[in-house]
């Protein structure tokens, strides 16, 4: 996931989220090999990022993008409805607030993702210019509606990002297309009985775990083993 940031002193490239939920699942299993996940920041490049970090004193700098792009479409619009919906978004712009903070019905928000307003992306704003690149993480996730979910055994401990409300058979294929095509059912257990736990037997034995059927939303901080035959 790439989030682009402007006004904050951040590194840039690949950095490894250190998840503290992921931190216990491996001191656990002591696995040969763990798979932490790992968010790109990019410096400005607004377009191609998933979401957007930005210091308070800059946050026209990406603000003033959209301004820009909306005053020239309305030039051209005739549209009457379109053209009230970007005044709008104009105005809530102007008073330096993002679009993602925009209430917008489900026709403006067609309106609004067909001009590619950037900040309509889950922007998070940050008074400090120096901030954690966990914090940042954290606060984008929860921004943008994102969460975890987890695979464990003593071969590997992986860390999977989805939207929240994903199903069971998608988070499947976010493993292996071979566990959606083939999905029979999600063996699902919650981090904290995990931890509790011995491992997946002790789990099962204590009746800590449950199947879920594929169209079954998976909660936060879930670990999931799927069961599937293709």
């Amino acid at each position: 996931m790439k989030i682009a940031f402007t006004g904050l002193e951040l590194p840039e490239g690949k950095l490894k989220y250190n998840d503290p939920i992921f931190i216990d699942l491996v001191k656990k299993f002591q696995p040969v090999k763990t798979s932490p996940f790992y968010f790109e920041f990019i410096s400005e490049h607004f377009d191609s990022a998933r979401a957007i970090a930005v210091s308070k004193d800059h946050i026209l700098d990406l603000l003033i993008l959209d301004m820009e792009k909306i005053e020239s479409r309305l030039y051209k619009v005739e549209d009457a409805y379109e053209k009230h919906t970007l005044e709008k978004c104009l105005e809530h712009l102007e008073e330096q607030k993002p679009l993602c903070d925009f209430s917008a019905d489900c026709k403006e928000r067609v309106i609004i993702k067909a001009l590619g307003l950037l900040s309509s992306k889950p922007v998070v704003v940050f008074d400090e210019i120096s901030p954690d690149p966990d914090i940042v993480i954290r606060n984008i996730m929860e921004n943008a509606g994102m969460m975890f979910f987890y695979t464990v055994g003593k071969q590997e401990v992986h860390a999977w990002l989805v939207e929240k409300g994903t199903d069971a058979v998608t988070c499947a294929g976010k493993i292996h297309s071979d566990l959606a095509r083939g999905f029979i059912k999600a063996e699902l257990v919650s981090c904290e009985h995990m931890m509790r736990a011995h491992n997946m037997h002790d789990v099962r034995t204590k009746g800590l775990s449950r199947l879920v059927d594929r169209n079954y939303t998976i909660p936060e901080r879930s670990i999931l083993d799927i069961r599937f035959n293709v």
